[in-house]
């Protein structure tokens, strides 16, 4: 099995984006997947449909260790993929923990009686750098990074990398960029062309073959509560998910486990 972080510390890169629909379509070629919600918004949480203020309980719940990530499970539209939801209330860890011995591997607990029972779990970051992104970075072996091809995109790039860079060094050697997914790609522009010919100088093997196009259908997606392959199966965001989830499935390799 895997454990996929999916980060970047810039927004609106695409990444709830790719973590719905990525997971969606592994859970479609028969895979078994957990998506964990690691951001307070509850983007995710919401896309899939989970009224996220009205849970009983959440990710939330399981870091103060009043819950087990098992107790708060969510099933989705899709057969296979499960969701551990998130509220605005996940923003307290930060303080709640800021002084705790142990705080950074708390999710990494939390994740080894989970590692049996799926294919792949995916954690969808926040937005940022703090506590709860440290948590994901220091639970996996793996991280994919969405990367919008846009001109600003390789400068935000250089700050995750010296994160990821910093727990390597102190909480999770074995920690490493798997994949870059190049997004929001629009093939009419020469801006996105050179972006993504400059990722793929930078960080070659490690980028997808598959780029995600620019669509409407895919931006609509949210307030569908679907996935795009059931909000618009015929649709390019559609096809781009599907062929990315293939490149995942045909690029696994062995003992791509939770950190031991």
């Amino acid at each position: 099995m895997r454990i996929i972080a999916l980060a970047n510390q810039k927004g609106g890169v695409a990444k709830t984006t790719t973590t719905v629909n990525l997971g969606a379509c592994l859970a479609q070629l028969g895979k078994k997947v957990l998506l964990i919600d690691l951001d307070p918004q509850g983007n995710l949480s919401s896309w899939l449909g989970k009224h996220t203020e009205s849970l009983p309980k959440s990710m939330y719940d399981v870091f103060l260790g009043e819950a087990e990530i098992n107790d708060i499970l969510e099933n989705s539209c899709i057969e296979g993929l499960e969701i551990a939801p998130a509220r605005t209330d996940l923003i307290g860890v930060e303080s709640t923990f800021a002084n705790e011995t142990g705080r950074d591997t708390i999710l990494k607990r939390k994740l080894l009686p989970m590692i049996e029972r799926y294919d792949y779990i995916m954690l969808d970051c926040p937005p940022s750098l703090g506590l709860i992104t440290i948590n994901a970075l220091t639970a996996t072996r793996e991280i994919f990074v969405p990367v919008e091809t846009k001109i600003l995109a390789l400068n935000g790039l250089v700050t995750l990398l010296n994160t990821i860079q910093m727990v390597r060094d102190r909480l999770n050697p074995i920690l490493e960029v798997t994949g870059i997914i190049a997004c929001m790609f629009d093939s009419r522009t020469t801006l996105s062309n050179e972006v993504v010919q400059r990722i793929r100088v930078r960080f070659q093997d490690k980028v997808f073959n598959t780029i995600i196009r620019e669509s409407t259908r895919l931006a609509e997606c949210p307030i569908s509560g679907l996935p795009i392959t059931l909000y618009a199966p015929g649709s390019i965001g559609a096809e781009d998910y599907m062929n990315l989830a293939r490149e995942v499935i045909n690029g696994e390799k062995p003992a791509n486990v939770l950190v031991s």
